[in-house]
């Protein structure tokens, strides 16, 4: 491809500014790990909200309120459906430049924009009005979607923008890999604090006690995102790159063409395929926790703090470990592949294991598998990214990680159905204070075995579709380089 004078000038500056970064291996890492750090907060904020939600929202809805488990699975499902045309919607209209891209970049303000009110909007989550199951459930159905689809409107708007912000500010392998492992670093302590903490403030039966520890989780939320701010400014040279040259045309591509052109992409597909089976795990296993705890191990909801003690112990020592593999081969695919295999294989102890120390311990050796693939989800989308920049010419974080998150919302649909039906089939009793043998037995399906077979096909996917071995990535990345992209 011939580069226009103005895109052999800014070739020219990117080389210059970067520190010859193409020649130069020791210039790979161009950030520093304090600038990661502090992006990995809006990880922490992300997985933190995700956690919170999605170990108490159904829950809450069904076995503190009483509302039908039909019901309640059906608000998810508008939920769900809701959610996924918004994200890539929402994508596709941030990646167009505004009046305040010049000063302030692409994706920072709009981090912002949608992180703010997207944690306030939590609070609305547990404080429905205060009716009857049965006479009032219509009620309760309607608080349920309206909240959940305001709470995810902002909440796309902030996942879009900030992970869009990921494969453009990180460009080198050496600095994803580096960058995904401290940020990874950061959200666990996100994933293990949005289960350790609200669960502190819970009592089973007790609905004030679900607003309070809403509360607690807005405040935490907050200072996370606050710190942010650093790891989430751009650079302004590619602010400049995008608004002169790098994205010219860009606003006459219509939404629909946008998508069609991801979904036309064979590696991209391989990704949201698998993406929506690990969502699916994500979900199931996280909504399953609390019913876990109350009605098979009997306990009350400050028994949810060690085991998430025990899955951060495993995940947070594991990302050094697999930070370590992944430079080692220098494979992405592979270690992508090894991960996920891991994952599928340490669920099995857990579909039927019913003592709570032993839970502990095997969530523990399972989150170590879990490391691995949280680590390398980035740094796989972002060559995933790169390429489509060669295929389009056309630089679309946003649209990418919308069309992302609308697949993965598929997940919320599949744990709604998956409890529902599995409730239905065993005799599950909404807002029962105890449930029979055959319940029990429900709730361990969908904590393990269903979540395992959803991990077993998300892992055929990748090792048999997903083709970007470093040969393909490095020719990628050294036509990036003659595009000035």
């Amino acid at each position: 491809m011939l580069l226009t004078n103005i895109e052999r000038t800014y070739f020219i500056k990117f080389k210059t500014n970067l520190g010859m970064f193409m020649e130069n291996k020791d210039m790979e890492i161009l950030h520093s790990k304090k600038e990661m750090a502090s992006y990995g907060f809006g990880k922490f904020v992300n997985e933190f909200l995700n956690m919170a939600f999605g170990a108490l929202v159904f829950f809450y809805y069904e076995t503190e309120l009483g509302l039908d488990v039909w019901l309640t699975a059906f608000g998810y499902i508008i939920f769900a459906l809701w959610n996924a045309f918004n994200d890539p919607i929402l994508g596709y209209l941030t990646d167009r430049p505004f009046k305040f891209t010049k000063k302030w970049g692409r994706r920072f303000p709009w981090v912002f924009i949608g992180g703010v009110p997207w944690i306030l909007s939590y609070i609305l989550l547990f404080t429905p009005p205060d009716v009857d199951p049965k006479q009032g459930a219509w009620i309760l159905f309607a608080w349920l979607v309206f909240s959940t689809c305001l709470y995810d409107t902002f909440a796309s708007l902030f996942n879009v923008s900030f992970y869009g912000l990921f494969p453009d500010k990180f460009r080198e392998d050496k600095e994803r890999r580096t960058a995904a492992g401290i940020s990874t670093l950061v959200g666990t302590f996100g994933v293990a604090l949005g289960g350790i903490l609200p669960p502190l403030f819970i009592v089973f039966g007790d609905r004030s006690s679900y607003a309070l520890q809403s509360g607690i989780v807005v405040i935490t939320c907050i200072i996370a995102l606050a710190l942010t701010i650093p790891g989430c400014r751009e650079d302004q040279y590619r602010i400049d790159c995008y608004l002169e040259k790098c994205e010219e045309g860009f606003d006459k591509v219509p939404f629909f063409s946008n998508v069609k052109s991801c979904l036309k992409q064979k590696n991209f597909l391989a990704y949201l395929s698998q993406w929506i089976f690990y969502r699916a795990l994500v979900v199931m296993i996280i909504g399953s926790i609390p019913y876990l705890v109350r009605f098979v191990l009997k306990m009350e909801a400050s028994a949810v703090t060690l085991i998430m003690i025990g899955f951060l112990l495993g995940s947070f020592c594991s990302i050094p470990i697999w930070t370590t593999i992944a430079h080692k081969t220098d494979n992405d695919r592979k270690t992508f592949i090894l991960a996920a295999f891991l994952m599928t294989v340490l669920l099995i102890p857990l579909i039927f294991i019913v003592d709570y120390v032993l839970v502990i311990i095997f969530v523990a050796i399972w989150g170590f598998s879990l490391g691995g693939y949280w680590l390398m989800q980035d740094p796989v989308l972002s060559e995933i990214i790169d390429e489509s920049v060669i295929l389009t010419g056309r630089r679309e974080e946003g649209i990418y990680n919308g069309v992302v998150n609308f697949f993965g919302r598929l997940a919320l649909v599949i744990q709604a159905v998956c409890f529902a039906i599995v409730h239905t089939l065993t005799g599950f009793v909404e807002g029962a204070p105890s449930q029979t043998a055959t319940a029990q037995l429900g709730i361990q399906i969908h904590f393990a075995l269903l979540p395992m077979i959803f991990m077993l096909f998300a892992t055929l996917i990748l090792w048999k579709w997903y083709n970007l071995t470093p040969e393909k990535v490095a020719e990628n990345k050294t036509k990036l380089a003659e595009m000035g992209l």
